[in-house]
C-alpha cells in the first residue's frame, strides 16, 4: 500500500485538495480528526489528560472542555511538554492503526494529510508527499478573512512551522493553491495519474 502525505502551511487550503482526493476514492487520514478522536470519552488518553490536568477538564458529559485544557496546559512549557506527550504518542498510534486497517481491507493507496508532516519528520515515512503550495499574502489574506485572525496572528503562526522551501524540498509533486478552486482540478487529476501510475508499478 502506498503511503501518501499530504501538507502544506497553515491558510493554504489543504483541506479543499483533501476533499478532491475523497472525491475521486482515495482514503483520507485527517490529522486533525486524529487528534480530536484521541481525546473522546473512553480513549486512554483523556483520562491520562484528566489526572494529569484535574477531572474538572472534563464536561459533565464526560467529553473533554478544550477551553479549560488550553488553560491549564499552556501556562508554562513543562505543562505544554505533559500534554504533548501524552496526545502526541496517542495520535501516532491511532493513525498507524487506520493505515493497517486500511491496508488490511486492499487499500491500495491511503493520504494522510498532516499540516507539520515535514516539521515532525514523517514526510521521511511515507512513500510519496504532496506538497500545497500558496504564497505568503494569500494565507495571510485567508487567515483573517476565514479564520478572523488579525494579520499579525496570521503572520505569527505561518512563521511557527517550517519555512515553504524546507517544505517544498521533500515534495514529490506540488498542487499551487494560489488560484480559484477550478484551477486545483487539473492539478489533482495529474496527482491521482502519478499515484496510480506508481500504485501499478509496486503492484
Amino acid at each position: 500500500m502506498l503511503r501518501i502525505g499530504l501538507t502544506g502551511g497553515i491558510g493554504s487550503g489543504k483541506s479543499t485538495i483533501a476533499e478532491l482526493f475523497i472525491e475521486r476514492g482515495f482514503p483520507v487520514i485527517d490529522a486533525d480528526q486524529v487528534a480530536r478522536d484521541v481525546v473522546e470519552p473512553g480513549e486512554p488518553a483523556l483520562e491520562r489528560l484528566a489526572e494529569a490536568f484535574g477531572e474538572d477538564i472534563l464536561n459533565e458529559n464526560g467529553t473533554l472542555n478544550r477551553g479549560e485544557l488550553a488553560r491549564r496546559a499552556f501556562v508554562d512549557r513543562t505543562r505544554t511538554e505533559t500534554l504533548n506527550a501524552i496526545t502526541h504518542p496517542a495520535i501516532e498510534d491511532m493513525v498507524g492503526e487506520r493505515f493497517i486497517a486500511y491496508e488490511k481491507a486492499g487499500e491500495p493507496a491511503v493520504i494522510y494529510d498532516m499540516p507539520l508532516l515535514v516539521d515532525k519528520s514523517l514526510h521521511l515515512e511515507m512513500g510519496m508527499v504532496i506538497v500545497v503550495d500558496v504564497d505568503l499574502e494569500t494565507r495571510v489574506q485567508r487567515l483573517t478573512s476565514t479564520r478572523g485572525l488579525d494579520a499579525d496572528d496570521a503572520r505569527r503562526r505561518i512563521a511557527s512551522q517550517v519555512d515553504d522551501a524546507t517544505r517544498l524540498a521533500a515534495a514529490d509533486m506540488v498542487i499551487d493553491n494560489n488560484g480559484a478552486r477550478e484551477e486545483l482540478i487539473p492539478q489533482v487529476d495529474a496527482v491521482v495519474a502519478e499515484i496510480n501510475r506508481r500504485v501499478a508499478a509496486e503492484s
